[in-house]
């Protein structure tokens, strides 16, 4: 169920809650993972099939999705490159932050691509007001196709930073059933996903959470992403810390196999 939006808990159980999805029936081509070490395995860059999707890690929360030519790009924020949007068709995003909404980029964009098409929920689509983009309202439990790309949202609320910062809401998405990027937040979207990105750096974000997050959802891949500020000692010991097996003395074991994405390298999925 959605969290309250009048009075959202901060209990682990509602941090993973979500609404129910349709199950996911394909593999993630890409997934390769090193079992059992401390380090993340490297995703290797798959050849594209028709009617297949490709999909690009641009860094931190912000991806490039490719299906039969159309191009959606989720989350550009301010670290984002620069070109992100150059060729975007369609924009998604989950949530208002900076990092994960740049207005700035989203103006260049609709210099070249008037009407922009963008999904989003209602907080963010409020900032768009007057902006040119054709916004689409969504939320969580709602299903929409951007570009022949299946979507489903998922959860309400931004995870907890502090009782004294104002949550704001976050829509994960869910695509093709089987692809799930739950912006900034642990949401469950209850339903069988193979390939579940995972918030490792941030304001909100706890590598306990993280843990049962993976566990709960049972992702057949699992990688990460939210992880600027990590330099590369940062990003070894974090990801060493997620990896599927217990390795002593401190990761507890996923189940899931644990690959970081090539940044800029499109696999197929």
């Amino acid at each position: 169920m959605p969290e309250s939006a009048s009075r959202p808990e901060l209990s682990r159980r509602r941090l993973l809650s979500g609404a129910a999805a349709i199950p996911a029936t394909a593999v993630v081509a890409a997934a390769v993972s090193r079992t059992g070490t401390a380090a993340a395995a490297t995703a290797a860059a798959a050849t594209p099939v028709t009617g297949t999707m490709l999909l690009t890690w641009l860094g931190h929360s912000c991806f490039r999705l490719e299906k039969d030519g159309f191009v959606a790009i989720i989350d550009p924020g301010i670290v984002a490159p620069a070109n992100a949007l150059d060729d975007a068709d369609a924009v998604l995003i989950t949530h208002q932050h900076a990092d994960h909404f740049l207005p700035s980029l989203i103006a260049g964009r609709l210099k070249t691509r008037p009407g922009l098409p963008i999904w989003t929920n209602k907080d963010v689509a409020a900032l768009l007001d007057g902006s040119g983009a054709t916004v689409h309202v969504i939320g969580p439990g709602d299903a929409f196709t951007v570009g022949g790309i299946k979507v489903h949202g998922h959860g309400e609320w931004h995870a907890p930073i502090h009782p004294d910062v104002t949550r704001v809401r976050n829509t994960g998405f869910l695509f093709e059933d089987r692809i799930f990027h739950p912006g900034d937040a642990y949401t469950d979207p209850h339903a069988p996903v193979n390939l579940l990105f995972v918030p490792e750096f941030g304001l909100f974000t706890k590598f306990g959470y993280a843990i049962d997050f993976i566990r709960q959802v049972k992702p057949k891949q699992a990688s990460p992403v939210h992880d600027t500020g990590l330099d590369a000692i940062g990003l070894a010991g974090a990801d060493g810390f997620l990896v599927q097996d217990k390795t002593p003395p401190f990761a507890p074991g996923t189940g899931s196999p644990f690959t970081r994405l090539p940044k800029g390298t499109p696999v197929s999925v």
